[in-house]
This record gives C-alpha cells, sequence and structure tokens, in this order.
C-alpha cells in the first residue's frame, strides 16, 4: 500500500480554485446538494411523498435487514475487542494519543450523542411509558408483551430500557466499526482518511476510481443533509427556549437567526481546527453539561433516580441481546417498530461515515481494544444516565402528580408529548423540577436552567456541525487532516444555508427522510468494511501475538522476578 500515497496526490489539484481538493468530486458534492434541495423545494408536497415511500419500503421490508446489519456490527466489535488484535495501535507501533482522555471523550460525546439526548431525554421515556396509542399504535409493545400495561413502575422501566436501546450499544456499534476502519487504514496502512479506503482489501487500487468516488460522495450526501436537517429541526426547540428566557416569537424568523448565528460561530470553530475550537467547545459542553445534570440530581427526587438507573440498566443488560433480534410481526407492533426502531437504525448508520470519520481523526495512536472500550462504553454510560435523570424525573413527575400519570391536572409532560410538542418537553420538566423539588419552591431556579438547557442545545449542536464540516472536507480533499481552510468555510456556511432554505419551503422533515434512506446503501458498504477490516487483522503480521517466553536476552527469568 506504499504507493497510495502517490495516488491521492495525482487527484488533488494543485493550483486553481480547488486547490487541496479533488476537483470532480468537489463539483459533484456541490451538484449532488443543490440538485437534492432543488428537487424538495419545487415540490415539497410531491418530495416528500417520494422520499417517505421510500423510508416506507425500506422500514416495512427490510427491518429484518436493518436489525441483522445492527446486531451483526455488535457481536464483529465485541469480538475485535477481546481479540488478540486488541493491542494493535491505530498508528505506528511508538504513536501516542493526541489528545488527552477527557478531551477525547468529550468530542466523542459532542459529536455523538449531544444534541439529540437533550431533544428526546425526557420525551422519549415520556412516549413509551404512556399507553394511550395516541398514535394509532401501542407507545411500548415490549412492555405490552410482557404485561405491563398500567403506568406503574414496572412500565416505566421497560420505557428507559427501551430507550435505552435505542440510544445504546447497537448504535454505538455502528460508530465503533466505521471509525475503526478509518483509523486503521488511515494511520495503520497509510491510505487516505476517507470512507473508500476501508474498502481497499476488497476493491484495491480501484478505490481511487468511480467506485471510491460514490462512496465517499454518499458520505458527503449523510453529512450534509444529516447536519441541516438536525440544524433545522433543533432550533424549534432552541426557539422554544428563548420564548420560555424571553417571551421572543419561537416562529420562523427566530429559528432562522439562530441557524445563521450557529453556523458562523460552527464555521469559525471548524476553521480553527480540531485541537483548537471544537477540542474548546466540546469541553465547555462537558462542564457545562455537569451542572445542568448535577441539578436534576441534586433537586430531583434523588432515591428514586438511583434506584431506577440502577434497576434500568440491569433490565437492560439483561435483555439487550434479545431485543436486538426481535422482529415485530403484529401490523400494530410492526409499525412501532418502523417508526422507531428501525427509523433509529437508519439515522445512526446515516451519520456514522460522518461521526465515524471524525471519530477516527480524533483517536491516532490509540489501541484498539481502548478505542473500542472508550467509544462505545464510555458515552453509552454517560447517555444512560443522562437519560435516566431527565427521563426518570419526569416519569416521577407523572406518577407523583395529582389525579396520577397523564389524568386532568397531572405535571403536563405527557400530554405534550402526545401533542407532539417535543420541545417543551425539556422545559415543562424543568419547570415542574423545581417548583416541587424536596426543597420547596425554588421557581427562581426555573430560569437559569432554561437558559443553560439553551446554551447547551446550540453548543453541543455547534460541535456537530463543526464535525460535520471537518469531515466534508477532509473527504474531499482525499483525506488531508488540515484540508483547506477556504473549503471548510464553503461547506460549514453552505450547511446552514441548506437548513434555512429547507426551513422556509417546509421540506426539512422531507430530506430528514432522504437521510434516513440513504441508511439503506451506507449499511452494505458498511459490511464490506467490516468484512475487509477483520481481512486485513488476519493478514497483517503485525496482528500476531507476541510468544510468551520465559527468558529476556540477559538471562533474567521473568516470572519469577515480577512475582518477586
Amino acid at each position: 500500500m506504499s504507493e497510495n500515497g502517490t495516488n491521492r496526490d495525482n487527484l488533488i489539484a494543485k493550483s486553481g480554485f480547488f486547490t487541496g481538493l479533488h476537483p470532480g468530486m468537489g463539483i459533484a458534492a456541490k451538484a449532488m446538494v443543490a440538485s437534492f434541495v432543488v428537487f424538495t423545494v419545487l415540490n415539497v408536497e410531491y418530495a416528500g411523498e417520494l422520499y417517505g415511500a421510500v423510508r416506507g419500503w425500506i422500514e416495512s421490508g427490510l427491518s429484518w435487514y436493518y436489525i441483522t446489519a445492527m446486531t451483526v456490527m455488535l457481536f464483529i466489535c465485541l469480538y475485535l475487542m477481546f481479540s488478540r488484535f486488541g493491542t494493535i495501535k491505530l498508528g505506528d507501533d511508538d504513536s501516542k494519543p493526541e489528545f488527552s482522555n477527557f478531551s477525547w471523550f468529550a468530542m466523542l460525546f459532542s459529536a455523538g450523542v449531544g444534541i439529540g439526548i437533550l431533544f428526546f431525554g425526557v420525551a422519549e421515556p415520556i412516549f413509551y411509558f404512556d399507553n394511550s396509542g395516541a398514535f394509532g399504535y401501542p407507545n411500548n409493545p415490549h412492555a405490552d408483551l410482557q404485561g405491563h400495561g398500567e403506568m406503574d413502575v414496572q412500565r416505566a422501566v421497560d420505557a428507559m430500557r427501551v430507550t435505552y436501546f435505542h440510544w445504546g450499544l447497537h448504535g454505538w456499534a455502528v460508530y465503533v466499526m466505521i471509525g475503526l476502519c478509518l483509523a486503521y487504514f488511515g494511520f495503520r496502512k497509510k491510505l487516505p482518511l476517507t470512507l473508500r479506503s476501508a474498502l481497499y482489501p476488497v476493491l484495491g487500487e480501484r478505490i481511487y476510481g468511480p467506485i471510491g468516488h460514490a462512496v465517499d460522495l454518499l458520505a458527503v450526501f449523510g453529512t450534509v443533509f444529516g447536519v441541516a436537517t438536525s440544524l433545522g429541526l433543533g432550533v424549534t426547540q432552541m426557539a422554544t427556549g428563548l420564548n420560555v428566557l424571553f417571551g421572543i416569537d419561537p416562529g420562523i424568523t427566530t429559528q432562522l437567526i439562530l441557524i445563521a448565528v450557529i453556523s458562523v460561530i460552527a464555521t469559525l470553530s471548524a476553521v480553527s481546527g480540531v485541537g483548537n475550537g471544537i477540542r474548546i467547545i466540546s469541553e465547555w459542553n462537558i462542564w457545562l453539561s455537569i451542572v445542568l445534570l448535577a441539578a436534576f440530581v441534586a433537586f430531583g427526587p434523588f432515591k428514586f433516580l438511583m434506584s431506577f438507573f440502577i434497576t434500568s440498566l440491569g433490565d437492560y443488560i439483561w435483555n439487550v441481546i434479545p431485543m436486538g433480534f426481535w422482529t415485530a410481526s403484529e401490523p400494530g407492533n410492526a409499525a412501532w417498530q418502523g417508526g422507531w426502531t428501525i427509523f433509529y437504525w437508519g439515522w445512526w448508520i446515516s451519520w456514522a461515515p460522518f461521526v465515524g470519520m471524525f471519530i477516527a481523526r480524533i483517536s491516532r495512536g490509540r489501541t484498539i481494544r481502548e478505542f473500542m472500550v472508550g467509544v462505545m462504553f464510555v458515552p453509552t454510560t454517560i447517555a444512560f444516565f443522562w437519560i435516566c435523570m431527565f427521563g426518570g424525573s419526569a416519569i416521577w413527575q407523572e406518577m407523583n402528580a395529582v389525579g396520577g400519570p397523564g389524568a386532568a391536572g397531572g405535571a403536563g409532560i405527557i400530554e405534550t408529548v402526545r401533542a407532539w410538542n417535543l420541545p417543551n418537553a425539556l422545559y415543562g420538566t424543568i419547570d415542574n423540577l423545581f417548583r416541587t423539588s424536596w426543597a420547596g419552591d425554588m421557581s427562581w431556579m426555573i430560569w437559569p436552567m432554561s437558559a443553560l438547557a439553551t446554551i447547551l442545545l446550540a453548543s453541543w449542536f455547534i460541535t456537530s456541525s463543526d464535525s460535520g464540516t471537518l469531515v466534508i472536507t477532509t473527504m474531499l480533499s482525499m483525506g488531508d487532516d488540515d484540508p483547506p481552510k477556504m473549503f471548510r468555510i464553503i461547506w460549514g456556511l453552505g450547511e446552514g444555508f441548506v437548513a434555512g432554505v429547507l426551513l422556509l419551503a417546509g421540506g426539512l422533515k422531507a430530506l430528514q427522510t432522504a437521510s434516513i434512506a440513504a441508511a439503506l446503501p451506507i449499511s452494505v458498504i458498511m459490511l464490506f468494511m467490516a468484512y475487509g477490516l477483520i481481512k486485513s487483522l488476519v493478514e497483517d503480521s503485525s496482528a500476531v501475538a507476541e510468544p510468551l517466553v520465559e527468558y529476556a536476552p540477559d538471562g533474567t527469568h521473568i516470572t519469577q522476578e515480577l512475582r518477586s
């Protein structure tokens, strides 16, 4: 593979507008994004129907495939984690990690799940806890199949288990696999840090041709529209926060201003690079998140939350494997599985090229085992605790409200979720928490905690957006980990522009659906990448474990010396 640097250099423009980038890829990527945006905006209703039909076909006809693919990824990750390959460095044998463990974990969490658990941390557990079936299918078939129909503690544990399932090991296994493939082939095998490189054991030098270009363009598609649609939908919650804090109208104008401000900050962060803007904002995200989380722990139902966390975590660990294999057959349950589990699997897969590449970018010098444990278990555990503290607080409020769960005069959070007003679920929970805390009425805490939640929504998204910008320009520059700053600016602001245009046209959800549909070809690439990684590891002489010896070169008996 020594000649691959030459192949990469031959594909990069040395002068002109596209200096530092692959000209064909740069033009194709812009044309692809523009064509999808124009097609969607010109006829939002038709585009939504078309994308929805594709997604519906995938969810109804290929749910078995998505379930199988996710489970296969999880088992491959567990195998590699405990295999003899675990000690191999992602880089040269003497390479050291570029970032401290804290900075590494902060960036992992920021790029992977940050804004998602703020948006869904309350709403999703409450949805599964509810038993109304208000959306035409069961709220939680996993609870119903166990006979837990009443909104009590048993159903609450079931609700948390399903939420953990959707935010847990299966999803992170996809990020881990793609990130590991990119880091291994990029830093160990010295191939370009792009998605195509992981297919080298399968395609050989053809990764530098049309097939390789198509693979990377598919990753660019998922990244641009994944980030843009998340920004467009995420600003609705930020605008809700500004309405709670200042009474500002949360309408389109406010949302467009938020998109512009966040896009500019994220672009500046991307231009500054991983070691500066992205790392610093990610670390601040963690510290601010700790403050908000500590407030929920300190002023919420502490004893209930701690017991609930241990119980629900144990329930997840006991059931995660059978849940991963469960395929619904009854129409109502199948509709729920398609709308939730398969939706989530598609969303994880569609984001995997972007998040996986960013994870690879910040993981040079770590061993495979360190990478697997750090990426799969640390963010997952943090996410579980966060979801339990926020969602568990909301569930506790509903179970202890006047009139009981969801009744008139109750906590009001279930009604908010039934109305699909998800942005308000978080702020409603904060409001209830400090009005009814064990320390009495602490209404004065509502405003600063709501402000902190709104700031976190913005800052979590900034770290996702700047990471996405860096990933896009890295792929278009054929793996340059310091891509041209001009193109970071173009693509960073471009993501915001796409989000704004689609928000005005009402086409954000249509493009979100298209992004999920794009997960199908990405999942096929992902399976080939996993095969290529294992094939390369088996054939790599450096992957062979060192033989155990009793004596050192100087004649010292190693075992005896250690024991003494």
